[in-house]
C-alpha cells in the first residue's frame, strides 16, 4: 500500500492483526524502487512526522525496513530526524555503553540469555515514552526482539484475573532492587549502583535516586533501591486505553540466582503478587507477542507506553542491536 511519495506499508508473515484489522507492528519500506539516500530518508521523516506518529499511536510500533541505515552514526541521524528529546538513563537497571551521540548498546548481558518482557524503566516514575532499536549486525539464528501490545495484556488479564487487576489499579506496585558496586556481566539486570547513577559518590547517588523517585538505603557498599508505590496500570491519553505498564514480567521470570539483582516486587498495599496471575500473564505474553527476525539496517520504533519488548536467546551469532531512548 502506497503512503505518499516516500513510504509504502508492507506486510510480513509474523505480523498480527489487532482491533479493526490494524497490523502489529506496522512495517514501512521505501515506495521508490531506486536507491534511497539517507538524507532523503531523514527529510521524509521530518515531513511525514505527524503521519508517522499517528501510526505509532494506532499500532504501537513501526519497523522501518529497506532504508540505507548502515552504521551507528546513520542510526543517530535517523533518531535526530524525529526530533524527540533524549531521555537520560540515570537510574537504569542494565549496563549500557554510549556508541555515538544518542546511540547506546542495548542490554549487554550474554546473548544466549533471554531478556524478559518489559516496558523500559516501568519501575521508575520517570521513564522514556519512545524507544528506537537498530540492527547493525543481523543474527544468523535467534536473537529476535519480540514485542507485544500492552492493551491486549491488560484486557486479557482483567478478563482472567479481575480481582488481581483491581488490586493493581488501586494500590500500584512497590519495587525493591539490590545493586552492588561492581557489574555482573552474567546477569540480565547486572548493573552496579555506580553505573546506574553515573557516580562513585554515595551521596550523589542518593541525590540522583531521589530525583528519580527512589529511596536508596546502604548495606555496606551495596545499594537497596525502594521505588513506589507507582502505578502498574496506566491510561494512555493518545489512544484512550489502559495499558499493562509494569515490571512484573521481569520480576517473575529471572533465575533464582539473579533475585539479588531484581530484589522483588509487591503490591503497594504490602500484599504479595498473585502467583497464578503471573503464570497466566506469561502465557498471554508468549501467545500474543510478535517476533520478526532482524535484518541488517532495520530500525524499530516502539511506543514504550503501549508495547512491551523482550529479547530471545541468540542461537547463532553474530548479533548487534543498538538503542536510543526518548522522552
Amino acid at each position: 500500500m502506497a503512503t505518499g511519495k516516500f513510504f509504502r506499508q508492507v506486510t510480513l508473515p509474523e505480523q498480527k492483526s489487532h482491533n479493526d484489522d490494524v497490523l502489529f507492528p506496522a512495517v514501512l519500506s521505501p515506495a521508490c524502487t531506486t536507491a534511497v539516500q539517507l538524507s532523503t530518508f531523514e527529510e521524509a521523516i521530518r515531513v511525514h512526522k505527524p503521519w508517522l506518529e499517528s501510526i505509532l499511536v494506532n499500532t504501537g510500533a513501526i519497523l522501518f525496513r529497506g532504508f540505507p541505515v548502515t552504521s551507528p552514526s546513520d542510526f543517530n541521524d535517523v533518531v535526530e530526524a524525529f526530533g524527540f528529546p533524549e531521555f537520560s538513563y540515570v537510574g537504569g537497571r542494565v549496563p549500557r555503553t554510549q556508541v555515538v551521540g544518542r546511540v547506546y548498546t542495548a542490554n549487554e548481558s550474554p546473548l544466549h540469555l533471554e531478556v524478559p518482557f518489559h516496558h523500559e524503566m516501568a519501575y521508575n516514575p520517570d521513564f522514556p515514552t519512545k524507544l528506537f532499536f537498530f540492527c547493525e549486525e543481523e543474527p544468523e539464528e535467534g536473537g529476535e526482539t519480540p514485542i507485544v501490545s500492552s492493551y491486549i495484556v491488560y484486557e486479557k488479564m482483567k478478563e482472567r484475573h479481575p480481582d488481581f487487576v483491581a488490586q493493581l489499579e488501586e494500590h500500584g506496585l512497590m519495587y525493591i532492587t539490590i545493586q552492588g558496586d561492581k557489574e555482573d556481566p552474567s546477569s540480565v539486570t547486572g548493573t552496579s549502583w555506580k553505573t546506574a547513577f553515573q557516580t562513585d559518590d554515595k551521596k550523589i547517588a542518593e541525590e540522583r535516586a531521589v530525583k528519580k523517585g527512589t529511596k536508596l538505603e546502604w548495606m555496606g557498599n551495596t545499594a537497596k533501591l525502594i521505588t513506589g508505590p507507582i502505578p502498574a496500570i496506566r491510561f494512555d491519553e493518545a489512544s484512550r486505553r489502559k495499558t499493562w505498564f509494569n515490571s512484573l514480567p521481569i520480576a517473575y521470570n529471572v533465575p533464582t540466582s539473579e533475585k539479588r539483582n531484581t530484589g522483588g516486587v509487591e503490591l503497594g498495599s504490602g500484599d504479595p503478587v498473585d502467583e497464578d496471575a503471573m503464570k497466566d500473564m506469561w502465557r498471554i505474553l508468549k501467545e500474543e507477542c510478535v517476533a520478526i527476525p532482524w535484518k541488517k539496517g532495520d530500525v524499530l520504533l516502539v511506543n514504550n507506553l503501549t508495547v512491551l519488548h523482550s529479547r530471545w536467546p541468540l542461537i547463532k551469532p553474530p548479533r548487534r542491536i543498538l538503542a536510543s531512548l526518548c522522552k
